[in-house]
């Protein structure tokens, strides 16, 4: 082993007894409950089976990588298998996505149907930002990968994603962080390390990591701005800090890396926005704005007309269409699941929807949350590891077919009832193993 890569494993060490009293908890010093899950140790027959880093850059766009020097997601992509683009479910925002990334399901079975919604039969709202909400299981369907890993017998990390933070049918990851801006990409990084340096017994073998940066700087200064500019090559660091942690591990043969997104950006287009407040009569609606969208939920006793609501919103508009829930293109998937808005407002790609005037602080920059058709909404899915053979292209894939594969990667008995497409990744891991 070269001598660099001795003193980075040391430091490593280092770092994991320095957090071993706090690293299994979201809060410092508690350790969550694991019932039904790994206990915290791998099952014997776990013990040699490889491991998954997987890494979110939220809004990273599939052509980024075209487009911006990035040596270190170069470097990854070069190394394993790419697709052309990764195509997220609709609505294409930040939590249906990652959650179905992790459980190969639309919203509508997994039942994270927007990042804000209205649950009907439980009488409650989820806003990502309602703490109270975000880590409550029962808003949660599906099996994340991590709970079918725990279930397993396979201890699981997560730095970071949608739904890490709720007992998931009674199961968190063995460890698990409280989302929290104010962690650096770095000491994100470093711990994922830190627990890869772990003894086989207790060394996670899935870990999600989460970066925020890209979409952040997207949204507030723009595609191309300096702020966007300087976010990617902070991210592009953090990866090939994390790249060069694994490469020095002993059991580094073993390790995959994936790279994925949740969605793309897109700028408004220079048009007016639809404001609904001044065609029709919104009263007794509750309302989340988008930007890109406006959903809405009658409120108990509400007496108004919601087909003719959507008629008088779509007359004479050119740049978006407004749907009852059962009339939304087949596409989009929502049968089946009442946590779905009533009334769907979904401009045309570029094109701007807001409820009231008061909310025009919801167009930003750069946005998403428009039709998955529009290719600029979909995203990256890169990996690397044992089994993929270096420089391979696909075509583009969805969301839901990553589960499967990440199961596979793991040796773990996938779900079952999914939504994946088993054929997009047929062959993958095997090309190199029978070279």
């Amino acid at each position: 082993m070269r001598p660099h890569a001795t003193r980075w494993l040391a430091g490593l060490a280092c770092l994991a007894l320095q957090l071993a009293p706090t690293q299994a908890s979201g809060e410092p010093g508690r350790e969550p409950d694991r019932p039904n899950g790994s206990g915290g140790i791998n099952a014997p027959g776990h013990r040699q089976a490889p491991y998954l880093v997987l890494v979110s850059i939220d809004g990273f766009r599939w052509d980024y990588l075209d487009t911006y020097r990035l040596p270190a997601i170069a470097a990854i992509a070069a190394g394993g298998v790419r697709a052309e683009r990764l195509v997220p479910v609709w609505p294409s925002l930040t939590f249906p996505n990652h959650y179905s990334i992790v459980t190969g399901m639309q919203p509508a079975r997994h039942g994270l149907v927007s990042n804000d919604f209205f649950d009907p039969q439980a009488g409650r709202w989820y806003r990502m930002r309602d703490r109270g909400a975000v880590e409550d299981g029962s808003f949660y369907g599906g099996e994340p990968i991590w709970v079918t890993a725990e279930t397993q017998g396979m201890v699981a990390a997560s730095f970071f994603w949608v739904g890490s933070e709720a007992d998931v049918a009674g199961i968190r990851p063995t460890h698990w962080r409280s989302f929290d801006k104010r962690v650096s990409g770095e000491q994100r990084v470093d711990q994922v390390l830190a627990w890869l340096a772990q003894s086989p017994e207790r060394r996670p073998h899935l870990y999600t990591l989460y970066f925020e940066d890209v979409d952040d700087h997207s949204h507030g200064s723009g595609i191309g701005s300096q702020p966007f500019l300087a976010a990617l090559q902070k991210v592009d660091g953090y990866l090939a800090r994390l790249l060069a942690g694994i490469e020095a591990l002993p059991h580094a043969p073993q390790v995959y890396l994936a790279l994925v997104s949740d969605h793309g950006q897109l700028p408004y287009a220079n048009t007016p926005a639809l404001v609904l407040e001044e065609r029709v009569d919104l009263a007794g609606l509750e309302l989340v704005d988008g930007g890109a969208f406006v959903f809405g939920w009658p409120r108990a006793g509400y007496e108004g007309d919601l087909e003719a609501l959507a008629m008088a919103i779509n007359r004479d508009w050119a740049h978006g269409r407004a749907y009852l829930r059962d009339e939304a293109p087949r596409a989009w998937r929502l049968a089946g699941n009442p946590r779905w808005p009533s009334l769907i407002v979904q401009a045309d790609p570029g094109h701007a929807v807001l409820s009231s005037a008061a909310r025009r602080e919801k167009i930003s920059a750069a946005d998403h949350g428009w039709a998955p058709g529009a290719p600029d909404m979909h995203g990256i899915f890169i990996a690397r590891g044992p089994g993929i053979r270096p420089g391979q292209r696909l075509g583009p894939v969805h969301v839901t077919d990553l589960y499967p594969l990440f199961c596979a990667m793991l040796g773990l008995r996938p779900a079952g009832d999914l939504d994946s497409d088993p054929a997009v990744f047929e062959g993958l891991l095997e090309s190199a193993r029978s070279e």
